[in-house]
């Protein structure tokens, strides 16, 4: 499995199905034109107007625990949104304020726009969130220690591990949980099956849900060999549309029927793997003798 993590009921493999709900936010972030079209913004707000309250009757059906990354900015405009995934019993998760890639602020913009995307969802749920993942997948060499400045339990932004792992951070103090690393995977998110937006993300054809599931029922497959931990990340304006949704629905009902699975929010997980993933690990920034900077004279 590496590293030492034990997962309960003698499973070889940890599996959490992850919902960024983006809404309008990720679109005008992109590109803040869009906010102009009606219609790129239909697009998007279909995620909170109609996939969550889908996404969120399969999980009850299934009764299925998940984790909801909201950006702070989706929480204000449907703040009975919010409340609805949490009265629902998921953990709700952040994703920034405005869904800007952290990579391209300062540490002083970083560091606003988490504590007001925190702000925001506590003043909605009454709890301040304890799981982050970056907007786009683009954690900053910064934002570590500002997570573990600010008590953060986990982040779920990187993917050099099958594992959750101690990410080291400059803000390592005694006593202090270490910030939990939980490794997501393009592989294993449907913006790249599903997602086509003229002008802010054209990847290619928009693939089937049989195409999208077998891709991740393979990824699954490898994670059970191998042992790991499988997270799935879907938008509720990408999978909560009828027919992705139906397969995932199905998707959801076959992992759980796997003897050798255990399925759990983020939170969990993190809170399962804490005491037993050794020494935090250290990641350095890439130092600049590996960047080309200037042409090579010969």
């Amino acid at each position: 499995m590496g590293a030492d993590v034990v997962w309960p009921d003698a499973a070889v493999c940890a599996a959490s199905f992850s919902f960024d709900v983006d809404g309008e936010a990720a679109a005008i972030a992109a590109d803040p034109a869009t906010a102009r079209s009606m219609s790129a913004m239909s697009h998007q707000a279909y995620g909170p107007l109609v996939g969550v309250a889908r996404l969120l009757d399969i999980l009850d059906h299934r009764r299925v625990r998940s984790t909801f990354f909201v950006p702070g900015a989706t929480a204000d405009r449907y703040p009975g949104v919010v409340r609805d995934i949490a009265a629902a019993g998921h953990e709700i998760a952040h994703h920034g304020y405005h869904h800007v890639t952290p990579t391209t602020l300062s540490p002083a913009e970083q560091a606003e726009q988490l504590d007001r995307g925190s702000d925001t969802l506590e003043q909605l749920t009454g709890l301040r969130p304890v799981g982050y993942r970056a907007p786009m997948w683009d954690l900053s060499w910064e934002m570590p220690g500002l997570l573990a400045e600010r008590g953060f339990q986990y982040d779920s932004s990187l993917m050099d591990g099958d594992v959750p792992y101690a990410l080291a951070t400059r803000s390592e103090r005694p006593g202090r949980a270490p910030l939990i690393e939980i490794p997501i995977q393009w592989a294993l998110d449907d913006w790249e099956q599903y997602c086509y937006l003229p002008g802010v993300t054209e990847l290619g054809p928009i693939q089937t849900p049989e195409h999208a599931v077998a891709l991740w029922r393979s990824e699954l497959d490898g994670m059970r060999r191998f042992g790991g931990c499988w997270v799935l990340t879907n938008h509720p304006f990408l999978s909560g549309r009828p027919g992705r949704a139906a397969a995932l629905d199905a998707l959801i009902a076959e992992v759980l029927e796997l003897p050798d699975v255990w399925v759990a929010p983020l939170a969990d997980i993190a809170d399962r793997v804490r005491g037993s993933v050794g020494a935090p690990r250290a990641v350095a920034p890439i130092p600049s003798s590996m960047l080309r900077t200037a042409p090579r004279e010969d």
